[in-house]
């Protein structure tokens, strides 16, 4: 049975809302419980369909996961069978992509379908492959799956082909069970990443560069158990933050991290945004007034791709001409055409630049969800919308947020769930 979201647009919002932890941090730290036999403690996790697929991937493979409060779990990886590896479950989620350096670690030889996710380009992993081989893995592709076969692992310089977060985290997972010093270079440095280095750093690896685009692993021949809390959602406080400043009234988002928003916060500022930093959290103010910008995304700690849809519709509203640029994805701005069914003025003019007139008045109609961010996004375009937005295949949207409907509507937004 599928799911949309009605909303009725032009609803003040005003209140506080709390960001539960990061869905693409939870996805590597439950990857790296693999890592060990001993015992580990993840919290903070994010309560998202695709951080249960992930639990229930490991679950096939006979790993114990039992829950102690509503987002802390245990997890016991000491009995492993990786022949029930769910080729089905892989492919409904692209995080999965981040099982393939532990297992390569502590497994050797296994055999792994091709991950699924968003709808938003080509997303190969041929630099984990690459990365993988370096290391003295054989990789063998037939048909939907990969062969891995790793009986020369050895510890040496990586240099990766792009800026990729999943095989960085992956070439890291995989360093971290081999004694000696691997050093990847042009490792990409985003918070997920950080926030996985600092807990294998707490199971006993060392690790230098977190951040950088050079990071230095020496590895572990047998890792030790640990304690975990996943860092808070900085994706999920970009969407609570273009609600709040999009709509009248004032809204507090608290539970942030407030320096993985640099850039961002610094472009808000030039658009005309008004808001105030606090202690973990800030407080958003509805912002009429906005100013157009050029606005392009670029790996960590450049401006993220994941934040741009809500700048787009942002952007929607400024007075004048503005231009966004993803030269990541090929195929990430589906959303725009549903904005410009909306009423929005949009040229895009090649797959990864777009040019956005304002301001333009929106209008609430029947639309798709495309990828979890433009999904978001599209949440709040139904919310700026005069009338009704209907927004389908919300599937999308519900793998990576946490019952959004619920927690706008605390905030005075008219959004329902409904069964279809």
């Amino acid at each position: 049975m599928s799911e949309k979201f009605i909303i009725q647009g032009g609803r003040p919002l005003n209140g506080e809302v709390e960001i539960e932890g990061y869905k693409n941090s939870a996805g590597a730290v439950l990857a790296a419980s693999l890592l060990t036999k001993e015992e580990i403690i993840i919290d903070n996790l994010p309560l998202v369909k695709d951080v249960f697929t992930m639990i229930d991937i490991l679950k096939d493979m006979g790993i114990e996961i039992n829950w102690l409060d509503k987002r802390k779990v245990r997890v016991k990886a000491d009995k492993v069978d990786v022949s029930r590896l769910d080729p089905e479950k892989i492919s409904k989620s692209r995080v999965s992509v981040l099982l393939i350096g532990p297992l390569v670690a502590r497994f050797r030889n296994f055999r792994f379908s091709r991950p699924g996710g968003d709808k938003i380009g080509l997303r190969p992993i041929t630099t984990h492959l690459e990365a993988m081989k370096r290391l003295g893995v054989q990789v063998e592709e037939r048909e939907n799956f990969y062969d891995f076969k790793a009986e020369h692992l050895s510890p040496r310089e990586i240099i990766l082909k792009e800026f990729s977060v999943t095989a960085t985290e992956n070439v890291i997972m995989v360093a971290s069970l081999l004694k000696g010093e691997t050093i990847i270079k042009g490792a990409a440095c985003e918070p997920q990443i950080q926030d996985l280095g600092e807990m294998l750093k707490k199971m006993g690896v060392e690790i230098e560069g977190l951040g950088t685009h050079t990071i230095i692993v020496r590895g572990k021949e047998k890792l030790n158990g640990t304690v975990h809390a996943i860092i808070p959602d900085p994706v999920e406080t970009v969407t609570f933050i273009a609600a709040g400043c999009i709509t009248p009234g004032q809204v507090t988002i608290k539970n942030i991290r407030l320096d993985h928003l640099d850039l961002f916060l610094d472009k808000l500022e030039e658009i005309g945004v008004k808001f105030k930093k606090g202690n973990n959290s800030i407080i958003v103010d509805y912002s009429p007034n906005l100013k157009p910008a050029r606005v392009q995304t670029f790996f960590y700690p450049g401006f993220p791709t994941d934040f741009l849809p809500f700048t787009a519709v942002l952007l929607t509203q400024t007075q004048g001409k503005s231009l966004i640029h993803d030269p990541l994805y090929e195929s990430r701005f589906n959303y725009l055409q549903e904005l410009k069914k909306m009423g929005a003025d949009i040229e895009i003019v090649d797959p990864h630049r777009a040019i956005i007139f304002g301001k333009t008045p929106l209008h609430g109609l029947d639309i798709e969800s495309w990828d979890i961010r433009a999904g978001a996004s599209l949440i709040i375009a139904g919310l700026l919308a005069q009338g009704t937005t209907t927004i389908n295949n919300i599937y999308q949207i519900d793998r990576g947020y946490e019952k959004i409907e619920e927690r706008l509507q605390q905030l005075g937004a008219d959004i329902k769930r409904i069964k279809t």
